[in-house]
């Protein structure tokens, strides 16, 4: 069976180290991007089967990178990943299958990656 491909953007580096840890444990290919910009030309170049998405970030926000992603493959699931609560209730969040914020305890976002990837 081939394995899934998971985008991780986030300009954090300790949360893609960890991430990618954790998600390449769990048997996905983990690719990173540092933002919006090189998260929409990785998706282009080679389309992943899931992105994990923050919102804060330099440059375009997860609000502006989630509509454009889903304009260019509106199929693909995008998860929301903020640190920030209130992100959940902006319209513009409402395109993403799901919102998870973030936290130490990464049981929920395994489960909501799972749902998706199966």
């Amino acid at each position: 069976m081939e394995k899934k491909r998971i985008l991780l953007v986030d300009d954090e580096e300790s949360i893609q180290l960890l991430y990618r840890e954790e998600f390449e444990e769990e048997g996905y290919i983990v690719d990173l991007a540092h933002d919006g910009a090189e998260a929409l030309a990785k998706l282009k170049k080679n389309p992943p089967d899931l992105v994990l998405l923050d919102i804060n970030m330099p440059g375009m926000n997860g609000i502006e990178v989630l509509r454009q992603m889903k304009e260019l493959q509106a199929s693909l699931p995008v998860i929301l990943n903020s640190a920030y609560q209130e992100y959940k209730q902006d319209f513009g969040s409402w395109a993403s299958e799901a919102y998870v914020v973030k936290s130490a305890n990464m049981d929920e976002l395994k489960a909501t990656i799972r749902k998706y990837l199966g």
